[in-house]
């Protein structure tokens, strides 16, 4: 049945993305295939969010490998706990699309609880220094930082290729609430049926923990995501932008306090000046998309392909897009789970080999 809703339901949600042309499901091939047959399943539909990134596959099975071990994979924490974190998060990114999805899936699963509101001003604070680790311990903590950490993470990447909501645009506002409500109890059974953990760990070779994300290797399933998801999109960052810019990111996020800089998007124009000109746009999208993804415009995207170099095909542009935001968005998210204070865990040596 999910699948069939999937089906059903694709054209319309996946024509929503913008700046990129997401795979449709009948023309899926290898990993984009598994990827989606995996997130139909455990998901419930082909979540555009995921499916924005299938120009590049090895980002698109990394956004799911971390999103799937997180949020809908049994753990400690349970799925009424993570959804919260999701939608709270996403509220303090000021992305409505997240918030909308995810505020109606929790809807769906759970009556509001008064006793789950010191849980949401920490997942809505979780984005600055000072917000600490949640108030839950043990593996329900880790967990819960890594749905945090995917939703820093995914809310800049649905901020930069999705609108405001995932209902259609052209629908009147009278009909959002009832319409939401409806999506709401389609996604429920997926959400009560918890996913086996670790079962989307096969969709990219094991790799080393990296420093800043040693705090999942608290729960072993989320320190593989997490190892495997961050070479892959490191791997796409160096591919698609040089290191200056690269530098250039990882040197502001290093600086950051939390607080999207503005007003407007001329500081960043301002930081990348120091580069080359061929450079600049890449920066730009870079900055823009680690530290305020909501003032990416399509002139940012389309300096960007004007300046990147590679093959013209636009399966490739479009791929090198992706490459590019999914490498500014998880730098930035990186650093939200430093904040959480949790204490490093390595993986064991034989996780970086499958």
């Amino acid at each position: 049945m999910g699948r069939l809703l999937s089906r059903m339901t694709a054209p319309g949600a996946l024509a929503q993305v913008r700046h990129v042309r997401p795979v449709r499901p009948g023309a899926a091939r290898g990993l984009v295939a598994r990827v989606y047959e995996q997130v139909e399943r455990d998901f419930g539909m082909l979540a555009p969010p995921v499916a924005l990134h299938s120009p590049a596959p090895r980002a698109l099975a990394a956004c799911w490998l971390v999103l799937r071990e997180s949020l809908l994979a049994a753990g400690a924490a349970g799925r009424v706990a993570g959804e919260l974190v999701a939608r709270e998060v996403s509220a303090g990114n000021a992305c409505p699309y997240c918030v909308d999805v995810h505020g109606a899936t929790l809807r769906a699963l759970t009556p509001a609880d008064p006793g789950l509101r010191p849980l949401a001003a920490w997942a809505r604070a979780s984005a600055a220094p000072g917000a600490g680790g949640p108030p839950v311990t043990g593996a329900a903590a880790v967990e819960l930082v890594a749905v945090a950490v995917t939703f820093q993470y995914l809310n800049r990447m649905v901020n930069v290729f999705l609108g405001d909501s995932p209902l259609p645009p052209e629908l009147p506002g009278a009909a959002r609430g009832p319409a939401l409500r409806v999506f709401g109890a389609l996604m429920r059974p997926a959400a009560r049926r918890p996913a086996a953990p670790g079962g989307s760990l096969g969709l990219l070779p094991g790799a080393p923990l990296p420093d800043d994300l040693a705090w999942a290797g608290g729960v072993p399933r989320l320190g593989e995501a997490f190892a495997r998801a961050a070479a892959a999109i490191e791997e796409g960052g160096a591919r698609r932008l040089p290191v200056p810019v690269r530098e250039l990111v990882a040197e502001r996020v290093s600086g950051w306090d939390g607080v999207p800089p503005g007003p407007g998007s001329g500081w960043a124009g301002q930081a990348a000046a120091a580069l080359p000109p061929a450079q600049r746009p890449a920066a730009r999208l870079a900055l823009l998309t680690a530290l305020a993804s909501h003032q990416v415009d399509a002139r940012t995207v389309g300096e960007f392909r004007a300046a990147t170099p590679g093959p013209a095909a636009l399966a490739d542009a479009d791929a090198a897009l992706v490459e590019a935001a999914s490498w500014a968005a998880m730098t930035a998210a990186r650093r939200t789970g430093v904040w959480s204070g949790l204490p490093a865990t390595p993986l064991p040596t034989a996780s970086t080999a499958d």
